[in-house]
């Protein structure tokens, strides 16, 4: 007989507890570069319109801490063979960043290096990876682009976005400590794609289409928004959920961009427009929701059936109705 896993032990509880309680909301203000290459539109639009909060254990998230920290051993081995390497924009003192459509699509880069010895004299954009063994196996047998698409896509935005033409793409194994390295060429064609499909979903008022209308398919089981695209879920009560709130490029001057708090936008950038207040919302504010929160219908599983001034009411899948009531004083959750 098998031996019972033992039960994790008081001080165990509390370290992955420490984790979990500092992750945050689970939502990112914009959508990411390291993201883009998701084979689900949809997917990547439930994430920039926040439908559910990315939440993970204390154990994956130290999970995620130790990639992280193997970031400042990979630089230490590339300057170890006489690479220059930068890890902060020397202008900003700030991790290089790179963004699109308004600052509502971006990225952070881990790096840019000169002096790689396979070609010393040019620029790369720097991408560190850990990985699983069955995943870096796969990784070496076929390399980045077929074996990791999304990262590959990640190199193509920060190369085309910062005018870099070579990335290297750095991964470890964590089970063996192997590394793996390879240099990406930049591809104009592949990033203005990636763009033009993070523009689309962006600005998009619905949702796109499934990847597959089959709830047991992989990728479908092993997402986030399962629940929300095919239970019937719903969804977060943020201002990104609701009906009235609109992404928006770079703003006009006539436009109010909030309050005078520190925290409204620059003009510049593109922000989050309110019809029902007319008015640009706040990170804080979008978070929030205000109490007049209606949600985008197609965040409710059912069919509207009647809508007027601050309430739509729905015809639920079991035949009850459903009242999305914004004339009272809290918004209701789905």
């Amino acid at each position: 007989m098998a031996d019972l896993p033992q039960a994790p032990t008081p001080t165990l509880t509390a370290i992955y507890a420490d984790y979990e309680a500092r992750q945050g909301d689970g939502f990112r203000d914009h959508l990411g570069a390291s993201i883009i290459g998701k084979s689900c539109a949809r997917a990547l639009w439930y994430d920039f319109r926040w439908v559910t909060p990315a939440r993970h254990s204390g154990r994956l998230l130290r999970l995620f801490e130790t990639g992280q920290l193997e970031e400042d051993r990979l630089v230490r081995n590339l300057r170890a063979t006489g690479a220059t390497v930068l890890e902060v924009d020397p202008e900003t003192g700030r991790q290089f960043r790179v963004e699109a459509h308004g600052g509502h699509f971006g990225g952070s880069l881990d790096g840019v290096a000169i002096g790689i010895l396979e070609a010393p004299k040019t620029w790369h954009v720097l991408e560190f990876k850990t990985h699983g063994v069955k995943s870096f196996s796969e990784l070496t047998a076929k390399g980045v682009v077929l074996a990791k698409p999304q990262h590959a896509a990640q190199m193509q935005i920060y190369m085309h976005l910062t005018g870099i033409t070579r990335a290297l793409y750095v991964a470890v194994c964590k089970d063996t400590d192997a590394l793996h390295l390879e240099r990406i060429e930049a591809d104009s064609g592949i990033a203005e794609r990636l763009l033009e499909k993070a523009g689309r979903i962006i600005f998009a008022q619905h949702p796109p289409a499934r990847i597959s209308e089959e709830p047991a398919w992989f990728e479908c089981r092993f997402c986030d928004h399962h629940g929300a695209c095919h239970e019937g879920g719903g969804s977060s009560v943020t201002c990104r959920s609701c009906l009235h709130a609109t992404p928006v490029g770079a703003l006009p001057d006539e436009v109010d961009t909030g309050s005078s708090s520190g925290s409204a936008t620059n003009k510049n950038d593109g922000g989050w427009h309110c019809a029902r207040h007319d008015r640009m919302l706040t990170a804080l504010e979008q978070r929030a929701a205000c109490t007049r929160h209606l949600f985008i219908p197609d965040l409710v599983p059912g069919e509207v059936i009647d809508a007027g001034d601050d309430i739509v009411t729905y015809r639920m899948a079991d035949g009850s109705t459903w009242a999305n009531d914004a004339r009272t004083t809290e918004a209701a959750p789905c």
